[in-house]
């Protein structure tokens, strides 16, 4: 029977030999996928920049808030945590930021028209 399979299967040897090299193609992209080296040499590479004074403290953080994003991102989806979920987290996180920002941009403009207004 062995042979008769091999032989009546003989034509779909080139779909699997596809579908082999697909999975392949997958497996190597979720490791890279889930790699965090080469943003962690983006993270040190930052560091460099800011110790040689090409970059100022405010780029840094902002760019280094960003790579730590993706880190994190990176080590939820090696753990398994649901994509749509995170995601609803991570909006929720920045809409609560936003508002927090937007508040205290409020407060003290509010503060500074205060200390121009004429005196009555």
């Amino acid at each position: 029977m062995g042979l008769l399979t091999q032989i009546l299967t003989a034509p779909l040897a080139p779909v699997r030999g596809f579908g082999w090299v697909v999975n392949q193609v997958i497996e190597v992209a979720e490791q890279e996928a889930y790699d965090t080296t080469p943003v962690e040499r983006q993270l040190a590479e930052l560091e460099r920049e800011l110790l040689e004074g090409r970059i100022d403290e405010a780029e840094f953080d902002r760019r280094e808030d960003e790579l730590l994003d993706r880190i994190e991102a990176i080590e939820r989806a090696r753990s398994g945590a649901p994509q749509g979920q995170w995601a609803e987290e991570q909006e929720q996180e920045e809409r609560e930021e936003r508002e927090e920002r937007e508040e205290r941009e409020e407060r003290e403009e509010q503060a500074q028209r205060g200390h121009h207004e004429p005196e009555r």
